[in-house]
């Protein structure tokens, strides 16, 4: 047979009551006189101690006591009184004085009830962002406190109360329904809890948790519209605007364009219930289409719109390939080298100014003196044109007359200059000095002329 576990000393209060009532009361009738107990239904703070007073008016009262559970001491007396000192009263109890009055038992009681404040109060912390229109929970935990009966957990925004419920057990979860508006956007949430002991003459008590700030949005349904160019040329900027209404708030939304893998530095405003973004979108990558998009976030939320941009060259000629002074004769083939580049492709005609008459471009062809003027060059697309000044000059050929003149009086140039040539060389030969090195001394060495005898050496 399994013994008995001890009862907690939580229940031996009410028993040692019970057992004193059941056994003290049929002893004898009381008589006419009563023990008193003071104070009556007395509330203190948990392990505090009390001073009680046990009195009758019987004339010759004997063995006044109190029976307790609790730490006792007599601390006074006199005819017809006793006073006792209880000391670390931890939980409820009934106390009982109980004495003898002409041979009969006279008995008085009186209860105490111990007060606790929570050990703990704290509300659940809040969604991030709550839409509006939604309903979301207030969760609040209380932990300890006494009495229970008097012991409330009150739910509050800012000041104003939503639920207030009894707080029932060691811990307690007191829960309450809130549908999130507009007006709910930055207001405090918070718990409270109230140990209200006004009737028993001590006041009212409470202390709140820390305060937590809700945050509401509404985010519609619609994407935001997406304002950009269809078309941006190499090298230019131009305005991209992304809106979106019926945002709130509005200021706190976060907005990013993006145009291909390039973030734009946006700048954002808000009126009412409207945010707009602006950003300046500059084609400094390669031609082709590109992807731009307009992204909205809000309470953890997002919207966006996505939009294609295409990046094109307008239509350019080179100068470099594209000669504009051109100086040729007639009656030559020559090729004008020009060209023109662009996306889409743009096509390239040069035409006289004075006669609209279109010279090839990149073609093989024979000049004739017609041809001689300035011509407009210019590339065309569909995003636009340019155009290049050249001056062609044609430079008429000379007849066959004057070429056959200009080649004899150059052969005959040629045959005069020879001769001169020939004829100076002979008179410095006929003319000339020789030295001959003999030792060390220098002899000047002549030539003989005709009349003169041949075959002498010189002495």
């Amino acid at each position: 047979m399994v013994p008995l576990a001890p009862l907690p000393g939580a229940c031996w209060t009410p028993l040692i009551s019970l057992l004193l009532v059941c056994c003290l009361l049929p002893l004898g009738a009381q008589g006419q006189f009563s023990l008193r107990v003071e104070p009556q239904d007395m509330v203190i703070s948990a392990g505090g101690s009390l001073l009680i007073n046990c009195s009758t008016d019987c004339p010759h009262p004997k063995s006044i006591t109190v029976e307790t559970y609790l730490f006792k001491e007599t601390v006074g007396s006199g005819l017809g009184w006793e006073a006792f000192q209880l000391s670390n009263v931890t939980g409820d109890s009934k106390v009982l004085c109980s004495g003898f009055c002409n041979g009969s038992q006279i008995t008085g009681s009186s209860n105490i009830t111990v007060y606790r404040f929570p050990k703990r109060v704290e509300l659940a912390p809040l969604p991030p962002w709550q839409p509006v229109g939604e309903n979301f929970t207030l969760r609040c935990q209380v932990e300890g406190g006494a009495p229970q009966a008097h012991l409330s957990a009150v739910l509050l925004r800012g000041e104003e109360e939503l639920s207030r419920q009894l707080a029932v057990g060691e811990s307690t979860e007191v829960l309450a329904t809130v549908l999130a508006g507009r007006d709910d956007h930055g207001a405090n949430f918070s718990c409270r809890w109230e140990l209200d002991l006004r009737p028993q003459g001590l006041g009212l008590f409470q202390n709140s948790s820390a305060p937590r700030q809700l945050r509401t949005f509404v985010l519609p349904v619609t994407p935001p519209r997406l304002i950009v160019p269809r078309l941006l040329e190499v090298g230019t900027s131009r305005p991209v605007d992304c809106t979106l209404d019926g945002l709130f708030p509005a200021s706190e939304a976060q907005v990013q364009l993006v145009l291909g893998d390039q973030m734009l530095n946006s700048s954002v405003s808000s009126q009412g219930d409207t945010l707009t973004a602006t950003a300046t979108a500059t084609a400094n990558t390669e031609e082709g289409a590109r992807e731009i998009v307009c992204n909205v976030t809000l309470g953890g939320e997002s919207r966006e719109t996505r939009q294609n941009l295409t990046i094109y060259n307008g239509p350019k000629i080179d100068p470099a390939k594209c000669p504009q002074h051109l100086m040729w004769k007639e009656r030559r083939i020559h090729v004008l080298q020009c060209q023109a580049r662009g996306n889409p492709d743009p096509q390239l005609l040069c035409l006289q100014k004075s006669s609209g008459f279109q010279v090839p471009v990149g073609i093989p062809f024979r000049v004739t003196l017609n041809y001689s003027g300035t011509y407009f060059c210019r590339a065309t697309s569909s995003q636009g044109t340019q155009t290049l000044t050249v001056l062609m000059n044609i430079q008429v050929r000379k007849p066959l007359s004057v070429t056959i003149a200009m080649v004899v009086l150059t052969i005959l140039g040629f045959v005069i200059i020879t001769a001169a040539l020939v004829y100076v060389f002979w008179v410095r030969k006929q003319n000339a000095i020789y030295h001959v090195n003999q030792g060390s001394s220098w002899l000047p060495l002549t030539s003989k002329q005709p009349h003169e005898a041949l075959g002498e050496e010189p002495s």
